[in-house]
């Protein structure tokens, strides 16, 4: 394992996968890999709802880097197994971050739960297996069913950060935050690779999001 991104989604993560295997450490785990190869969604599913002891061989097979969900959700446990690797601290402030994930992921949930999400998108809807992965990992574990709380939402987030910040040691640990446009440096310092001349991406908007599981724009 090479990079353990340790940061909820919607913080830039489509972003990172794409900077993380521009830069040799890829193929990097998102939640778009599970969503594109099913095949990927059986050992999440064992260990998140099954409650099987974590199979980290299967559950990264193919990836040396992991950023966004699954993965994020069991940063404390892959420090330990993965004692030398790295640790991204993927950050943006609270208010454009809740917003985000209101706009994409919860509503592309409550529209799958309304049976509105007709697959008119490019992206085919999560299948079922991973909806139930995406919602004890998620909604459950990471966000205690209080995602509609945002003052509770806010604080967890908050607290969540700083926890990271207090466990991981700070020569392990590099920080991104959106907000601050800091591009391919901080990746670069940590993987100890020059920087690219190309911009650094910006992908996966809230409509970019939307329109792959055909939800309208805003």
């Amino acid at each position: 394992m090479k990079v353990i991104g340790a940061g909820f989604g919607r913080t830039g993560t489509m972003s990172l996968k794409h900077e993380l295997e521009q830069l040799g450490a890829g193929p990097c785990l998102h939640m778009i890999d599970l969503i594109r190869q099913n095949e990927l969604i059986e050992p999440w599913h064992d260990a998140a709802v099954k409650g099987q002891d974590p199979d980290w061989d299967a559950m990264f097979a193919g990836f040396d880097s992991t950023i966004d969900w699954p993965g994020c959700s069991y940063w404390r446990e892959l420090i330990d197994v993965y004692p030398d690797t790295p640790v991204l601290l993927n950050i943006r402030d609270f208010d454009p971050w809740y917003k985000s994930c209101i706009n994409t992921i919860w509503a592309i949930r409550q529209a799958a739960q309304a049976g509105t999400l007709d697959g008119d998108g490019s992206e085919d809807p999560p299948p079922p297996e991973l909806w139930e992965v995406i919602g004890t990992l998620i909604y459950g574990h990471d966000f205690q069913g209080n995602f509609e709380d945002e003052d509770w939402m806010r604080r967890n987030y908050a607290e969540r950060i700083e926890e990271i910040k207090s466990t991981v040691p700070s020569d392990r640990l590099v920080i991104f935050r959106l907000e601050d446009q800091p591009g391919w440096t901080p990746i670069c310092e940590m993987l100890g690779v020059e920087e690219p001349a190309e911009d650094f991406p910006h992908l996966h908007d809230t409509n970019e999001f939307r329109a792959e599981f055909g939800l309208p724009p805003l």
